[in-house]
């Protein structure tokens, strides 16, 4: 896709967010087949004998006209693959307790609560009473709060590319990235498991959404830690378990999951 293309469509993005998940709307005539489907279903359910317990009423109908045509499942295989990786790896480790710094909780963070408790940090406030659960708001940046060399279990999945943006709230510094590598260093302890998510490919700056890196550079940037394991969910959304960093340095848009230990 030529470069100036794929900017004027991200733009129309971020001003119309809705327009991206509604694109199987659009795809082959759906926003007509759609509505037409819905009547034909209509008329012949009501044809059929009906149900005394649930009567139909064209009144109280809630029209779902797409989803037949979504894919199942539909969403971004990065967190897919990287959730079940990182969490297989947690699980692995037998810790009973993860550190988590920026991840999804509806994923990554759910798989980990189903066998050890998750303490979760987070710019943004998150309202929760979910079980085993622990949430402290805080910058990534800053863990002032956090002992040096105290944490032997983190993680921080998709995350370090927004850091320094202002996407999610937080200030804007070229260098934020870079200071939260750095913090979480810092507190992770000697021979503790880092598990870190970015995009990688060709490296650049997707001012405000993210950085995308060249994996060679995000993994000489941890220079207090030893990269276990570098796998990757390439530009077709496939995992690639121990992959080639120089093959991945020139992609348009990949997954880099990095396993790093303290030192």
């Amino acid at each position: 896709m030529p470069k100036i293309v794929r900017f004027l469509l991200l733009q129309v993005n971020g001003l119309l967010p809705f327009l991206y998940p509604a694109r199987h709307v659009f795809a082959g005539g759906n926003i007509m087949r759609g509505p037409l489907q819905f009547a034909r279903d209509y008329a012949a359910y009501r044809a059929m004998p009906q149900d005394p317990h649930f009567p139909l009423n064209v009144l109280d109908s809630f029209p779902f006209l797409y989803d037949r045509y979504a894919p199942p499942g539909d969403m971004p295989l990065h967190y897919f693959h990287q959730d079940l990786w990182a969490a297989r790896l947690v699980h692995d480790s037998d810790v009973p307790v993860h550190y988590d710094f920026g991840s999804r909780i509806d994923g990554f963070i759910a798989h980990c609560l189903m066998f050890c408790r998750v303490v979760m940090f987070d710019i943004r406030e998150l309202a929760s009473n979910v079980d085993g659960l622990t949430f402290i708001q805080g910058d990534v940046t800053s863990l002032d709060g956090i002992d040096s060399n105290s944490l032997f279990s983190l993680s921080s999945l998709h995350v370090l590319e927004h850091i320094g943006l202002g996407r999610y709230g937080d200030p804007v510094d070229p260098e934020g990235y870079l200071k939260a590598i750095r913090e979480l260093q810092r507190v992770a302890a000697p021979a503790a498991a880092l598990y870190v998510s970015v995009p990688i490919g060709k490296q650049r700056l997707e001012f405000n959404g993210q950085r995308v890196f060249d994996p060679r550079y995000f993994a000489s940037r941890f220079d207090r830690c030893d990269l276990v394991e570098f796998s990757a969910v390439d530009d077709d959304n496939t995992f690639v378990r121990d992959a080639d960093m120089d093959a991945f340095a020139n992609r348009t848009y990949s997954c880099g999951l990095f396993y790093f230990r303290k030192r």
